[in-house]
């Protein structure tokens, strides 16, 4: 019988993780390297992953490695796959976790996200980081794990993958309508197709043990206006924010074994947002 702890155990695995040196991204990796994996992280910015490579392998000694892909662009995930099947041989899990979030700042105009004067360019980058990213990465490597036997695949998507933006968390005092800061429109379209893309995935690929599920995140405090923490908190019965770390544990279960009999899902660990 397999006990517990080796239903959970990423002893052995090799995880792909996109947007590997932001803030998700490094818990994500870490968590994979205290259950025993091998996280690589994939990423534009690869000062910062390297950085964050070499912090995980001080704490865990588990050869954590950086590697600079784009992917949005084809050739590049292809490139960099090859590369680590010719290092590592294989890939079990693939955690598609890069995307753009931008927010305004008082370096540029408060109402520049807003549908009326967003851009087609800003659509564009937006959707092609989040979505086709997230497309080129599980059509090369979920290939690969069907063709060998399985593996798993997790889409990192959010509350508001489930919901619509409260746009009035981020309304500010003395601004007329059309000023008003928000939420932009493809945050929340990019994390729902993010729960499509599961679902497709999952039934695609059923037959070749390989698993894919969601998950969705709520807001993670670090250190916001205390005024839009306190807006944002009032939607949220645990009545706070997450910690940058409290969604390692539903990471681990859904990429390893603890979930055998879980695909197609969407696991929303948000504090209860979604039920008001």
């Amino acid at each position: 019988m397999v006990s517990m702890a080796d239903r959970f155990s990423l002893k052995g695995k090799i995880a792909i993780i996109t947007g590997g040196a932001g803030l998700l991204g490094f818990q994500h990796a870490k968590a994979v390297a205290e259950q025993g994996g091998t996280p690589l992280l994939w990423d534009v910015n690869i000062v910062l992953a390297e950085k964050r490579a070499r912090e995980i392998n001080q704490l865990r000694s588990c050869k954590c490695r950086a590697f600079n892909v784009d992917i949005t662009k084809v050739e590049d995930v292809k490139n960099a796959f090859m590369l680590i099947l010719d290092n590592y041989k294989t890939v079990d899990i693939l955690i598609n976790n890069a995307a753009n979030d931008p927010k305004p700042s008082t370096d540029e105009p408060l109402s520049w996200a807003r549908i009326e004067n967003f851009t087609t360019e800003m659509w564009q980058k937006d959707i092609d980081v989040g979505v086709l990213g997230a497309f080129n990465c599980s059509k090369i490597i979920g290939v690969h794990m069907a063709s060998v036997g399985g593996g798993v695949i997790l889409n990192i998507a959010s509350d508001l993958g489930v919901i619509a933006p409260d746009q009035r968390i981020y309304q500010v005092d003395g601004l007329s309508d059309d000023q008003q800061p928000v939420k932009p429109v493809t945050y929340s379209v990019v994390k729902h197709a993010l729960i499509g893309l599961t679902k497709y995935l999952a039934t695609y690929w059923v037959g070749k043990n390989v698993r894919v599920n969601s998950l969705s995140p709520g807001g993670i405090h670090t250190n916001q206006p205390e005024e839009f923490v306190n807006k944002l908190t009032s939607l949220i019965p645990m009545g706070r924010m997450a910690k940058a770390d409290e969604y390692q544990a539903a990471v681990i279960f859904l990429v390893s074994d603890a979930s055998s009999y879980m695909t197609g899902s969407n696991m929303v660990v948000d504090g209860g947002r979604t039920c008001w």
